[in-house]
């Protein structure tokens, strides 16, 4: 996408904690635009500031490391730069998709979506309280919203 060797699309994936959804769909992101040979950054972080500093969930980076899919991040909380930063802000429910709207400052030029809105409304569901299932449901969740929004902001480049 850009040839000056920064990323002109730079995207946050946003959960609650930012230990489960948002740092599975960030890699996830990452892995698939890389395959497609797509230049984008990305990041992540939760609404909420529970777990601000720790590594994601031991089963988050155990279902990345089975689909081979590189992990690293930290959790933080959203800031309000994030909304001037990023082009695209992806909130994984309705839940955290209304506590971005709420804190979006005026002068935002992100575009703040459910991420499911790129397919077919849905969220995404926090596995934090279930099984290894709900992870790899996510996992997979993620990998097809990753091709369905990189297919819809790339088609015009």
């Amino acid at each position: 996408m850009s040839t000056d060797g920064a990323a002109s699309l730079k995207v946050l994936v946003v959960c609650l904690g930012n230990i489960c959804r948002s740092p599975m769909g960030e890699a996830v992101l990452k892995d698939v635009a890389s395959k497609r040979g797509i230049d984008i950054e990305v990041d992540s972080c939760g609404t909420a500031g529970y777990h601000v500093g720790e590594e994601p969930d031991e089963r988050t980076v155990a279902t990345c490391h089975k689909h081979n899919v590189p992990i690293s991040s930290l959790a933080r909380q959203v800031k309000t730069s994030d909304f001037t930063y990023f082009t695209h802000i992806l909130a994984s429910d309705e839940s955290n998709l209304r506590d971005l709207q709420r804190i979006k400052p005026l002068n935002a030029t992100a575009e703040v979506r459910l991420w499911g809105s790129y397919l077919d409304e849905k969220p995404i569901p926090d596995p934090y309280y279930g099984g290894i299932g709900g992870f790899e449901k996510v996992f997979q969740q993620c990998t097809t919203l990753s091709n369905t929004f990189l297919d819809q902001v790339t088609k015009s480049t």
